[in-house]
């Protein structure tokens, strides 16, 4: 639905993006992970047509920003970090002058309307002077905008910012729910929002896109290897040292043990070697009682922190 092809952006001097290149599944979540100012809302404003790229060009569902941008408007709805909001409205008004500006039939503008509303759990708030919100029922006013005309392409930057955890835990669930019938594109520098909501993931830093795929798939391309947890009960310096003497160990990480007295670790080892064998070996040898000895998979965050070093470390 969505295919961005070397997009590059500068400001004079800046690059703020350079030769991204992604694309978005029809009726499929993708999320746009990276840290504040790594080119999410850049990528965002070229698909949305609100700027024009130094170079690269994107398609949307088949139009080109650069010669279709109109008819890409008709069919995306978008959130922008700042939800875009007249403060004196009230929110009925807002929406029905949206409702015109989108041109809506006046046949169908009410049930549409009512259909946002209730998505979006504004209900109670629908005759309130848009100013007068809370910043949690702004951006569910800006939802609401972005979804009135029942577009193919939902482009949200930060949907979630504002929000309390049970408006977040109700706004992922309209994105699920949506996906079913809509390509939806967000960006977050949250870890836990990206795994929560995306089917796939692309991850973004200082412009340059790093990485993309599932969550399980980023982890194989950050591992390679097995992993174990082990905690025994011992001294952590020797139970370290003891562990370092195993051949093909790729990393060795202490992590803090729940149990006094006790030493935890997570190894991992490089492709094919049989770690578990060779860990219950050095248990065995050293006689250590074993709290915890489980196979580890690297977490969303800890795949994304080593995607993120190891992007500065090749553009240095």
């Amino acid at each position: 639905m969505i295919v961005a092809q070397n997009l590059t952006m500068h400001y004079g001097a800046t690059v703020a993006l350079s030769e991204a290149s992604f694309v978005a599944e029809d009726r499929r979540v993708m999320g746009l992970l990276g840290p504040n100012g790594a080119g999410k809302t850049t990528s965002m404003n070229i698909i949305t047509t609100q700027i024009v790229p130094t170079a690269g060009t994107a398609t949307v569902d088949g139009f080109d920003i650069h010669n279709n941008p109109i008819e890409i408007r008709t069919i995306l709805g978008y959130l922008p970090e700042t939800a875009p909001l007249y403060s004196e409205m009230q929110v009925d008004e807002f929406l029905q002058f949206v409702a015109k500006g989108r041109n809506i039939p006046e046949s169908k503008m009410r049930s549409r309307i009512e259909w946002v509303v209730e998505a979006c759990g504004i209900k109670g708030v629908y005759k309130r002077i848009v100013g007068e919100l809370s910043r949690g029922f702004k951006q569910r006013v800006g939802f609401a905008q972005a979804l009135i005309h029942d577009p193919k392409v939902l482009v949200l930057d930060e949907p979630t910012a504002g929000l309390d955890p049970v408006q977040i835990i109700g706004i992922r669930k309209l994105i699920r729910d949506l996906s079913k019938e809509k390509t939806i594109v967000f960006s977050t520098h949250i870890l836990q929002e990206a795994q929560a909501t995306s089917d796939k993931i692309v991850i973004i830093n200082e412009g340059r896109i790093i990485a993309d795929g599932t969550p399980s798939q980023l982890r194989e391309k950050v591992g390679g290897g097995s992993m174990v947890r082990l905690t025994v009960s011992g001294d952590a310096s020797e139970v370290e040292r003891s562990l370092r003497d195993i051949s093909g160990v790729r990393s060795l990480r202490r992590e803090a043990s729940p149990v006094g007295g006790s030493a935890c670790f997570v190894i991992e080892a490089d492709p094919g070697v049989d770690l578990t064998e060779k860990v219950g070996f050095k248990v065995k040898e050293n006689n250590w009682l074993v709290r915890e000895f489980t196979p580890h998979a690297l977490s969303l965050e800890e795949t994304f922190i080593s995607l993120i070093k190891d992007s500065f470390r090749k553009a240095g």
